[in-house]
Order: C-alpha cells, then structure tokens, then sequence
C-alpha cells in the first residue's frame, strides 16, 4: 500500500453502462448476485473518476471515511455505501485505515442513466490498487458488483456480458468484455426526459418486484434466450438484431414493474412521445432501436452516421429536456497514481 510510509492516492476513471439486455432482480442481496446475465455497452466521457487514498489523516470529523461528492461532503447515504463497500476492501487486503475519497461525476446521481455503475467501478479500482491489491479483470469485476449490480460491466469496455453466476459466493458473477470500443461504429443517443432523481431506487424496486409482480418469474425465465440472441447479434455486428432484443428486454423489463404492488412507474409523457419518434424513424428507413432503464430517459442505439437523424428528432420531440450522444468507451483505467 505504500513506500517508506507514504500513502498511495490513486485515481480511477470509468464510464457508465447502458443493459441492452436488462438485470432486473437479485438472487442474493447481500453479495449482490443477479438473478440474470445481462448485456451492456460501456460508453465513453460519460461517468464517474474517483481518487482513493488510505491513511491516518483521512479519517473525517465524526471517526469515518472522509468522502466528497463533485466537491461537497457527500450524502450521509451515499458516504454510508461507500464505507460499506471499502470495509470489504479493507477486510480483503487487511488495511485498519480510514479512506479519503473524491468522487466527480459527469452523469447525474440517481436518475436513471447509471451513475452507480461507474461509481463503484472507479471506486472498486481505485481502492483495491491504493490498498495494494493486484486483482485481475473477472476479480475486479465481481469486487465492483458487492457496490452496484451493473457496475461489474463497467469495468470492461464496449459491449460487455455479465453472468449471473451459479456458485453461492458470487465468485462466477462477473462480466467479460464480447466486444471492444472501437470495433463496431454505432452510438447511443441519449434522450433526457426529466430532471432530479428518479422516485425509487432501483435496489428497493428489483426487490418489490421479485416480492409481488406476478410476471416476475416469466421475466427471469426469458432473459437466458434474449442473452443468446443478443451476443450473437453483437459478435455479428448486426444492429438490427441487437435492437429487437434490446427492445423487448426494455419492455418485458418495465412491464414485470409495472405490474409490481404497488406498481412501479418510471415512464412519463416525454419517454412515450420519445419511443414514438425512434418508430417513427424506423418506419422511414432509419435503424435506431430504442432501452430504458430504471428512470424515465430514452437511449436510442443506432449507427454512428444515423445519429445525425436520430438527435435532432429527439431533441424535438415533446418533454424531451436535451440529448447526449454517446460513443462505446473503454472499461475502468487508473489515470494517475501518487504518494503523499
């Protein structure tokens, strides 16, 4: 962890992921094991870079971990997460030291585009190498999965397949890279259709869910299929393919909520409006293909030179606050390493 005594701050950067096929469910909660595979694509300059340094200094005024968010101290519910996930990283590299963290994020806090998928796989990073530990890709990934679900895929880059796993400790639970950023030449394009954070956390509401949707069981059964699809679609860079299936596993997704008690809802009139537009574009000939995750945005996957087309039709679309297009990224990196 250090040399002559000196701690190692390290900062890590990671992009966050958007499920083409959805994980929706836990069949562990405290290990965080998915009761699905998914599939995600990683994008680029959209995500979270967090700097982690363990040492006696660190400790904040109350006896804990010292953690910032974008520059203020962060949320007592936030920080209580992230002191959580460190105790795992101090228990595995057996280091007794209160953390000093900075997190600063490019995409808004729990609104429903992902912003805890790389949070915690630049924090997951970031931590394990400031406290000395030299994990490899699938072990970084699973460590980065007992902080958040989707953000074992964050640590790979472009499209990404997560297992569920079958053994009990999680240790077959982790993502592997299918495809890299720059193999394949689409886009994401990104309708933002409310601002604040969404009405329920994702967590609380996977678990509703699974309690008392009757679709539920169904949704679980039907993912493996779309799983196969989807990775064959991916490898065959064939987007048409990619996005029925992404499609469907939106929907099968939001219709298992909906039909949770009480409902979940996440949708509002800007995300019908803009699933209207992308089949619109579709009739006229332009292949864009519409996900939604726990959160009211529209994330459209087309080709890069449709992106043209597509963003401006979102952009004008009723509801629809702004867009973002975005490119495949690359998995969680170490930007910069020093000693204090």
């Amino acid at each position: 962890m250090s040399i002559f005594g000196l701690p190692l701050s390290v900062t890590a950067r990671a992009g966050t992921n958007i499920a083409l096929v959805k994980y929706w469910g836990k069949r562990d909660a405290t290990l965080n094991l998915p009761a699905t595979g998914s599939l995600s694509l990683t994008l680029a300059n959209f995500g979270s870079e967090t700097t982690v340094r363990f040492a006696p200094d660190a400790e904040s005024p109350d006896g804990g971990d010292r953690i910032t968010l974008d520059g203020t101290p962060a949320p007592p519910p936030f920080a209580e997460r992230v002191s959580r996930f460190l105790d795992l990283i101090r228990h595995d590299a057996r280091v007794g030291l209160p953390a000093e963290v900075a997190t600063h994020n490019s995409v808004p806090t729990a609104a429903g585009l992902a912003s805890s998928a790389a949070g915690f796989a630049a924090l997951a990073l970031a931590a394990a190498r400031a406290a000395g530990m030299n994990l490899a890709p699938s072990e970084l990934s699973a460590l980065a999965r007992r902080g958040s679900g989707s953000a074992a895929r964050s640590i790979f880059g472009g499209f990404v397949e997560m297992a569920a796993g079958t053994q009990r400790n999680g240790s077959d639970a982790c993502a592997q890279e299918l495809l890299p950023a720059g193999a394949w030449d689409v886009r994401l394009v990104v309708a933002i259709a409310s601002d604040g954070p969404k009405a329920i956390a994702s967590s609380e509401a996977m678990e509703l869910t699974a309690k008392t949707s009757p679709y539920y069981a169904g949704w679980v059964q039907a993912v493996p299929q779309d799983l196969v699809a989807a990775r064959a679609a991916v490898l065959a860079q064939d987007l048409a393919g990619l996005g029925r299936v992404a499609e469907r596993s939106a929907m099968r997704m939001h219709a298992c909520a909906m039909a949770a008690d009480p409902p979940i809802l996440y949708w509002n009139a800007a995300t019908l409006a803009a699933m209207d537009t992308v089949r619109r574009l579709r009739s006229a000939g332009t292949q864009a293909f519409f996900t939604i995750d726990a959160g009211p945005h529209v994330k459209v996957l087309c080709a890069t030179r449709d992106a043209v087309l597509v963003e401006p039709a979102l952009a004008a679309t009723p509801g629809v606050l702004r867009t973002l297009v975005l490119a495949p990224g690359p998995g969680a990196e170490v930007v910069r390493e020093e000693r204090r």
